[in-house]
């Protein structure tokens, strides 16, 4: 049986791959800190093989079996980066070199690496470049999240061979309902400010582009990557993305699926100035090499959050554990005081 090693499988992309990957027959083992919780497994937690650990500690025992690997782990958004360049860093690039190697060593050749169209982002200031880029466009990557995906693809070109054969996959900005879920994504921003707030805030008026992917088309660009023949995609980058949209007509387009749901819902321009990300990208190289169309569209895909939101109950919208960068500080900060502290509820020095 082919069993694939999701690093960082119970996230929000993890999770639902994982589920794609066992209906289709594949053993799949999960390497994961569960920074988040078990959440995300919830539903798959008997059919798959779940190892706590952290990336860039990874050891060759747990390749054991493995044909191929997905690394999906790291920190996965710009607030995140920016709050600990140095731990983005780490897990970003360093463990992505790191667990390339172990695979080429272990004879693992198919190598999936979770990158992001972050890395094409001009901003809006640069209205002269805002054009369609595909993967051979020149780019240049400040932030720290997507210089550290950048720097991680350059390793792993440097590494094809006969022997190992990397894919990379550049998403655009997922949206969609994940047992493992996230409402800091825009379109599921917009769904979880229209239930609870009543209207949706457009950020510089929402005339920025981007790219965007239901989490379970990227989650099959996942799968036809591992599944693809070596020659069509060893060393080749993919951008995943159903279509370039400005923000405002995703708001349009949220508003408009609530309708079908009987929420209804105000927009509200805000055009004070911001950094906000804008590009637009290409994603025919994907549908013509690894013959994916992503197909699940924004107004489909808010259906589905919302009869999903209702059904688990993910109504206790401001947990923390929604929104990356917020629960990562208050990981560190809960850290910070039990590392002094101890245990909340037993004595200091006690062992339970």
């Amino acid at each position: 049986m082919h069993k694939v090693l999701l690093i960082g499988g119970a996230g929000y992309v993890g999770a639902v791959l994982a589920e794609e990957l066992i209906e289709r027959g594949y053993a799949v083992r999960i390497l994961d800190r569960l920074y988040y919780g078990r959440d995300g497994l919830k539903n798959i937690a008997d059919r798959v093989e779940l190892v706590v650990g952290d990336m860039r500690t990874l050891t060759p025992e747990i390749l054991k079996d493995v044909s191929s690997v997905v690394n999906l782990g790291g920190l996965s958004n710009d607030p995140t980066a920016e709050y600990n360049p140095e731990a983005n860093y780490e897990m970003n690039t360093v463990a992505t070199r790191t667990t390339a190697e172990l695979c080429k060593a272990a004879g693992i050749k198919r190598y999936v690496f979770a990158s992001s169209c972050s890395i094409y982002d001009r901003g809006v200031a640069e209205q002269a470049r805002d054009v369609l880029l595909d993967e051979t466009s020149e780019v240049s990557p400040k932030a720290a999240y997507s210089s550290s995906k950048y720097a991680a693809e350059r390793f792993l070109l440097e590494m094809v061979d006969d022997n190992f054969c990397p894919v990379i996959l550049r998403k655009g900005t997922v949206y969609g309902f994940s047992p493992r879920m996230r409402y800091d994504l825009v379109v599921n921003t917009f769904v979880k400010d229209a239930l609870t707030k009543g209207f949706l805030t457009l950020h510089f008026g929402g005339e920025m582009w981007r790219p965007l992917v239901d989490v379970r088309d990227v989650a099959r660009a996942y799968i036809a990557s591992i599944e693809a023949p070596e020659n069509k995609v060893r060393g080749e980058i993919f951008n995943i993305t159903r279509n370039n949209f400005r923000i405002s007509e995703v708001a349009l387009r949220v508003r408009e699926a609530l309708r079908q749901v009987g929420v209804t819902v105000d927009i509200r321009p805000d055009y004070s100035y911001k950094g906000v990300r804008n590009y637009r990208v290409s994603g025919i190289k994907a549908e013509q090499v690894l013959g994916i169309r992503p197909e699940i569209s924004i107004e489909e895909s808010v259906v589905n959050i919302v009869e999903n939101i209702q059904k688990y109950n993910y109504t206790d919208f401001e947990n923390p554990k929604y929104y990356n960068i917020r629960w990562m500080r208050l990981l560190e900060e809960a850290h910070q005081v039990i590392s002094v502290t101890g245990s909340v509820f037993y004595a200091s020095g006690s062992k339970s």
